[in-house]
């Protein structure tokens, strides 16, 4: 017999709360998992689209290094407003809207870029577009961890989290292929291809968590019931709710304030700190490596492409290890640790003098390993850190200083090329600053295994 829990007289956003730990993982949370990590997939895929490109755009538009660096950086600066941005408007209008509006509005963008031959007009666009990428990613993050309990969260949170790094991975393969093969354009033309998933996107039903705590507690009982219907269709009976136990639920509108406020300052600071030099080491490295082997090693571009999907391939083993890893050694020890492995094999990297394409691309593949494991977890670890009513706000602010990162990353690194640094000193500047990320993290980070979203909020 199929036990799905009644309406009580009165739900509470405590109950709302209980209700949803006690759901297994089932097919509905699966299902749901891909359908928004399809979303974030093309989220990744279009977001290093321009480092893949510029060995072409270069040429095409007559770049100078200083025009390079800001050709990257333009996008970095919409997502950090987009982050802002999404963040706001989903603690207010909901996670489901801003994730599909955020999902069209980078789509089209990339669409547009692909048919432009005017600087200006493309970096505006690239704005655009960046805007609509910095809003869907914390979004999304926030959204999958607020239909997940507390046992395993880091786990499942985070492999659906891999679908952002297969982006980069796709988007580095693919323009391995189509760039030098059919051109710049029909690239960002793919870009436009999560335009299908708009009609599947509707169906995905409103954070339940996020419904309790504005209040709106009879739609939050309908969402809740409508995914225990499909839990219990697979599960059979489910488990009675252990309301005595679930911690308090506050209710409202946050402020951005609250944010640098009692517990929750220390955390926010915390978290700009990692968010910002994790994303200033990825960024920082990864936007520049097909232009320094094309620049400096004289690769042409299908060979620096290709020694860029293997970065990228790196990258994504190491995300696959930290979620495998991070619910048994904790997110504070996972984070520390894969910023220190990204910082030693900077230092090893330049110790070397980076004198051959082949060193740089070991070294930094191994950089990458660690750093996009960073990048990964922060997500999963930010969204708990805060309440319901704030949660998304906060993983904006977070993903704000990431995005930060990204625009100061790449514009250093123009820099101290411009300014006759060797390439090695650049590895060198790119370790200190993890080494920064580490220390912040492994001071100051709050342990946040296997307990409930609630909890951890208190």
């Amino acid at each position: 017999m199929v036990n799905i829990t009644p309406v009580p007289p009165a739900v509470t956003a405590e109950q709302i709360s209980a209700r949803l730990e006690r759901l297994p993982v089932s097919r509905w949370h699966v299902k749901t998992r891909v359908l928004v990590g399809v979303a974030t997939f093309f989220d990744g895929f279009d977001q290093l689209m321009i480092a893949y490109a510029l060995p072409v755009l270069i040429p095409f538009f007559g770049l100078d290094p200083g025009m390079i660096a800001w050709t990257i950086a333009i996008g970095g600066i919409g997502m950090l407003l987009g982050a802002l941005a999404g963040g706001w408007l989903a603690d207010r209008v909901g996670r489901v809207p801003v994730l599909i509006g955020s999902l069209v509005l980078y789509a089209v963008m990339s669409l547009l870029m692909a048919g432009t031959s005017t600087l200006w007009i493309f970096l505006v666009l690239r704005f655009v577009q960046g805007f609509g990428l910095g809003a869907e990613v914390p979004v999304a993050a926030t959204y999958i961890g607020e239909i997940t309990r507390a046992h395993r969260r880091g786990r499942f949170v985070l492999i659906y989290e891999l679908i952002f790094p297969a982006g980069l991975v796709a988007s580095a393969l693919v323009a391995a292929w189509v760039v030098p093969a059919f051109g710049w354009r029909w690239l960002f033309a793919l870009g436009a291809i999560p335009l299908i998933l708009v009609p599947f996107m509707r169906r995905v039903p409103e954070s339940p968590r996020w419904l309790a705590a504005r209040g709106r507690l009879e739609e939050a009982d309908q969402a809740t019931r409508r995914i225990e219907a499909e839990v219990a269709a697979q599960k059979g009976e489910l488990p009675a709710p252990a309301t005595s136990a679930a911690s308090a639920v506050r209710q409202g509108r946050a402020r951005l304030s609250e944010l640098f406020q009692g517990v929750y300052l220390r955390r926010t600071l915390m978290l700009a700190t990692a968010w910002l030099t994790a994303y200033f080491v990825n960024y920082g490295i990864a936007a520049w490596l097909p232009t320094i082997y094309g620049q400096v090693f004289h690769l042409d571009v299908d060979t620096a492409l290709r020694y860029s999907v293997a970065t990228s391939v790196a990258g994504i083993l190491g995300c696959v290890v930290i979620a495998l890893t991070i619910d048994i050694v904790g997110r504070r020890v996972a984070i520390t640790v894969a910023m220190l492995g990204s910082a030693a094999t900077l230092f090893v990297l330049a110790s070397t003098g980076a004198t051959s394409a082949s060193t740089v691309l070991f070294w930094s593949a191994a950089s990458a390993m660690c750093i996009f494991a960073v990048n990964l977890a922060l997500y999963v670890y930010t969204a708990e850190l805060y309440p319901t009513r704030m949660r998304a706000l906060g993983v904006s602010v977070g993903g704000a200083f990431g995005r930060l990162g990204i625009i100061v990353g790449p514009l250093v690194v123009g820099g101290l090329i411009g300014r006759g640094f060797s390439i090695a000193d650049v590895f060198i500047v790119m370790g200190a600053v993890a080494v920064v990320g580490a220390v912040t993290t492994a001071v100051f980070a709050v342990e946040t295994r296997e307990r409930t979203l609630e909890e951890i909020s208190q």
